[in-house]
């Protein structure tokens, strides 16, 4: 009890103790993550000019865009567009508010007006742009949201209309920059006249040049410490971002022979029937030739991986290896298996009909409602639209001229109306089944009605080209893909090798296994591909962990099998390393110490002594120009090109350091430019340049200065 009321009485301290121990704990995981002790942080992808890009908003964007861009655009590359969007906005947006250059209501209005006055839903009786229509379109869409409107047939919500606004305006915004500066850019005359002179003005030489290439590239020793400081020196051209090396092995989950053994196999059976008895069961399979349900056969009892198509092809449409084989067969026989596509297919030739390549119709589309691609404004049941397609149809046998004037008024196909309802010679099976077999299987002048997903058409047959043979097959295919016994054997392949590799030496394990090591470099924190396996954020994410060290191994799912990854190295963000560098370095550091024991040995003073002394012989260049700085016989020579117009006529040089050896010059002869009495014309081309020079540079130069933090990587949204 004493003990107790010790406790008691000391409670206060206990307290005070524990709340001490808690906020150490608490600081400690802050400091060791000082990204916690900032929201914004961890809800900040970029700060861009002080201008930030939230999470949240960032990622909304993402997805739009990745609905727009479809399935076939990875999740990287939508990123980045929008990323690239997000930079450009904010470095321009900088620029407006220095500037104070904004867009007003009614500015807002005339951009509205460029894109949408061409749209019926905002024309008047007169076909009118009509700005009371687009003001109650914006209203309706404000009114509903979040629910969507539609705009040609398109859903579009009030949000969709505003990012929309957003965009009109930020071209506008980023025009007027663009016109600003470009205002503040003109050609002087000075800068004419000079521009003129450096083109006009030409000097003839003799020459002497001794090549960097006879001195033998091993006799100059270049160390790694000369390698660093060369770096050091030029540390703007050698900045890096962080980057890591990798290697791995790939396991690919292949169909063995066995495998596409076993396929053929499943196919003969269709091909010859079988019966087979399973359970006390008795299955049979009818020969595939001897089938005349082709589409339940192949579908279902085949379970084709390539369903049954009940139309005609050409020879052309095929398969060249096999095209021969299957377009002489006879009705009812089949070919195969046979390869292709990576499947193995078995087809029979089921009817053959001579059949125009080519058509050419005109048509009236009447939608109802629930059909494909009708817009909101579509009111028609399917009775009501096939009842108006059959009196559209009376109408055009009684008077064929009445065809365009009826497309006009009630046809809903955007894509023909402008030419009268009419497709141009067009190949079979480019339109809808129930459409194609119309405008083919029939002849010219053949007038009706056809019903398609798209509602019901009144089609007329303008042309057809020359009939040729074509057929109808059915193909019973299957995939040509490894079987549950390989995928086991890969996947534990792969797992023994990751355990290996894990505990001992990579290269050697792949090697005693007679695996493929490929080595990857500079992989940085963004990429999104690694060369031989596409699209692996996860490696790349993994590779930059903080917790993953240099000889780590792990495993990842590929598209088709796994890759065992090992971490090489970590190259952190900063200079260049020596090693990464040399390839460019090495070559620099040799040209300037080949100069300099160039130079050492060269005592002579004359053009004639230098060739004498260097085995060489003087050479001749004419018409030089500082404008395109090259002799003829040496190339593109800058400071040489300069030193000869610095010297006077008959005046020699000492010796000059140039791109591809040492040189020594004399000035034969200066031809100075044409004068002329105006340079206005020169000058004009010369703000022409400068103007052109601010579409192609002036973003880049604004995206150099600014002040950018990017944490996406970090964040690890990609």
């Amino acid at each position: 009890m004493a003990v107790l009321n010790k406790i008691r009485q000391r409670s206060l301290i206990l307290i005070l103790v524990i709340a001490l121990a808690l906020f150490s704990f608490v600081l400690a995981d802050l400091f060791r993550n000082s990204d916690a002790l900032s929201a914004r942080s961890q809800d900040t992808v970029a700060t861009i000019n002080d201008i930030e890009v939230k999470r949240d908003d960032f990622l909304q964007k993402v997805e739009i865009l990745q609905r727009q861009m479809g399935p076939n655009a990875t999740n990287t590359q939508v990123m980045n567009r929008v990323w690239n969007q997000e930079l450009r906005e904010a470095v321009f947006k900088t620029q407006y508010e220095k500037l104070g250059i904004t867009v007003e209501q009614d500015q807002m209005r005339d951009l509205l007006k460029t894109p949408l006055s061409a749209n019926p839903e905002f024309q008047n009786a007169a076909g009118l742009f009509d700005e009371n229509k687009l003001n109650e379109f914006i209203a309706n869409l404000k009114e509903i949201a979040p629910q969507p409107g539609f705009l040609g047939g398109r859903p579009i919500t009030y949000s969709d209309w505003v990012t929309y606004e957003k965009q009109l305006a930020n071209r506008a915004l980023e025009q007027n920059y663009f016109n600003l500066v470009k205002a503040g850019l003109v050609g002087t005359l000075a800068e004419g006249e000079l521009d003129h002179k450096m083109e006009g003005n030409l000097v003839d030489i003799k020459y002497v040049q001794i090549p960097y290439s006879s001195i033998i590239d091993s006799t100059i020793n270049v160390s790694k410490a000369d390698i660093k400081a060369y770096i050091k020196e030029h540390a703007s051209e050698f900045e890096v971002e962080a980057s890591r090396d990798i290697k791995y092995v790939e396991f690919k989950e292949e169909a063995t022979i066995e495998d596409e053994n076993a396929i053929k196999a499943i196919l003969e059976k269709y091909k010859n029937g079988t019966v087979e008895y399973n359970n006390g069961r008795t299955d049979s399979i009818k020969p595939f030739a001897e089938v005349a349900e082709h589409e339940s056969y192949i579908n279902l009892v085949g379970d084709s991986d390539e369903k049954f198509n009940d139309g005609f092809v050409f020879k052309s449409s095929l398969p060249a290896s096999v095209a021969d084989s299957i377009y002489n067969l006879k009705q009812g026989d089949v070919f195969g298996p046979y390869k292709d596509n990576g499947m193995f297919k078995l087809t029979k030739l089921i009817e053959t009909k001579n059949l125009p390549d080519s058509a050419k119709v005109r048509h009236i589309l009447v939608p109802f409602i629930g059909a494909q691609s009708a817009g909101p404004d579509v009111t028609r049941t399917e009775d009501q639209a096939k009842a108006l397609a059959d009196s559209l149809l009376s109408v055009i046998k009684r008077d064929k001229s009445k065809f365009p004037e009826l497309v006009t008024e009630f046809s809903s196909d955007q894509g023909s109306v402008a030419n009268e309802g009419r497709y141009d010679w067009h190949p079979y099976g480019q339109m809808v089944p129930e459409f194609n077999a119309f405008e083919f299987e029939g002849k010219v002048g053949d007038i009706g009605v056809v019903k398609t997903i798209f509602g019901f058409h009144v089609i007329e047959v303008e042309g057809q080209s020359d009939k040729k043979k074509a057929v109808k097959v059915g193909t019973i295919a299957r995939k040509i893909e490894p079987s549950e016994t390989t995928i086991n054997a890969i996947f534990r392949d792969a797992s023994n090798f990751e355990i290996k590799a894990g505990e001992g030496d990579f290269e050697a394990v792949a090697k005693e296994n007679n695996y493929t090591i490929r080595p990857v470099n500079g992989v940085k924190a963004l990429d999104e591909n690694i060369p031989g396996i596409g699209n692996q954020r996860p490696i790349v994410r993994w590779a930059f962990e903080e917790d993953v060290k240099v000889g780590d191994v792990k495993r990842f799912t590929t598209s088709n099998g796994y890759a065992i990854a090992q971490l090489v190295a970590v190259h952190e963000e900063g200079l260049m390393s020596v090693e990464d560098a040399s390839a460019t370095v090495l070559p620099k550091i040799r040209k300037e110490r080949k100069a300099a024991l160039i130079k050492e040995r060269v005592s002579a003073s004359t053009l004639d002594d230098v060739a004498a002394a260097e085995n060489t012989t003087v050479r001749t260049a004419s018409a030089i120009n500082m404008k395109n700085p090259t002799i003829s016989g040496a190339g593109r020579e800058p400071v040489v090109v300069g030193a000869a117009f610095a010297l006077n006529e008959g005046e020699t040089s000492g010796l000059i350091e140039g791109e591809k050896g040492v040189y020594m010059i004399e000035v034969t002869k200066k031809t100075p430019a044409v004068e002329l009495d105006n340079y206005q014309a020169a000058a004009n081309r010369i703000e022409q340049q400068k103007s052109g020079a601010v579409n192609s540079k002036l973003y880049n130069a604004l995206k150099d200065a600014a002040d950018i933090e990017d944490n996406r990587a970090k964040l690890q949204i990609q």
